[in-house]
């Protein structure tokens, strides 16, 4: 179980030893169960580096149903023991209280505390806006969270569009349309990965049906980890342009600006 917990938010069903004892943690009661440490990395601000947070032996276990539980955690930063706070709803098909439960992590969730950051996240003035969308998928928002990250794709695009000297309007000073934007300063600057070059257009795409309503909130949140990968793998494109990355940076583009640059676009 420490493993699956230490591995979060991993959805995959995995069995794990019966750890509430063979009886049902019923509704509302609480239980201590000790199933091994769980370990997360994230990179401490009083460390200001990279460092492995642990629990403690015991965890905290809440009933939900004989289907469901929820487990708390606090990690402490190994070496400056500063803490955080993680919380897990982990169900199974089956009884959940079982010798060797198959089950799954459905949400996880952290208080960091302003003590430290999550590592992986996008560099320089988009970290706000993967934060917000963070946020907001942790509140089970798909469709908010999601809206951050066609915010970020919109607004790297037409920052290499810019600094590369391709234009942004056409006739009557209209807009260029999106697609055939991104389309350009891809073949020019080659911002989209090569493992999906082909479906640039598509990413957005997927994000703008998400954002129009033409998907559940649950599809959304199913989408969100997945379409933040492929978001972030553009900007870490982009930043391995020196070039670019260095006039971007020296432009002191901020969320203030992406976010007006989303909403003229919109």
């Amino acid at each position: 179980m420490s493993d699956l917990l230490s591995r979060a938010p991993e959805p995959t069903p995995t069995r794990v030893e019966g750890f509430l004892g063979d009886r049902e943690l019923r509704w509302g009661k609480h239980k201590k169960i000790k199933v091994g440490k769980v370990f997360r990395n994230f990179h401490c601000k009083t460390c200001d580096d990279q460092r492995t947070f642990e629990s403690g032996d015991e965890l905290y276990c809440l009933g939900l149903d004989e289907h469901a539980v929820s487990i708390d955690a606090t990690l402490r930063c190994t070496a400056c023991q500063s803490s955080v706070a993680t919380w897990f709803l982990v169900a199974s098909k089956d009884d959940i209280s079982g010798f060797a439960p198959e089950v799954r992590i459905e949400r996880y969730t952290e208080n960091l505390r302003d003590r430290a950051e999550r590592i992986g996240k996008a560099p320089g003035q988009f970290t706000d806006l993967v934060k917000r969308a963070q946020v907001a998928y942790d509140a089970e928002l798909g469709a908010g969270a999601t809206v951050y990250l066609r915010w970020i794709l919109e607004s790297i695009t037409y920052q290499v569009a810019e600094i590369a000297g391709i234009p942004t309007t056409g006739k009557n000073n209209g807009r260029v349309p999106f697609k055939d934007l991104l389309e350009r300063v891809n073949e020019e600057r080659r911002i989209i990965p090569q493992r999906f070059s082909s479906n640039g257009y598509k990413l957005f795409g997927e994000l703008s049906e998400i954002i129009h309503g033409n998907s559940t909130e649950e599809e959304a949140l199913k989408k969100f980890m997945p379409c933040l990968q492929l978001v972030l793998g553009v900007v870490e494109e982009v930043n391995r342009d020196n070039v670019f990355a260095k006039a971007i940076d020296e432009l002191g583009w901020g969320s203030a600006d992406i976010d007006k640059i989303a909403g003229d676009a919109s």
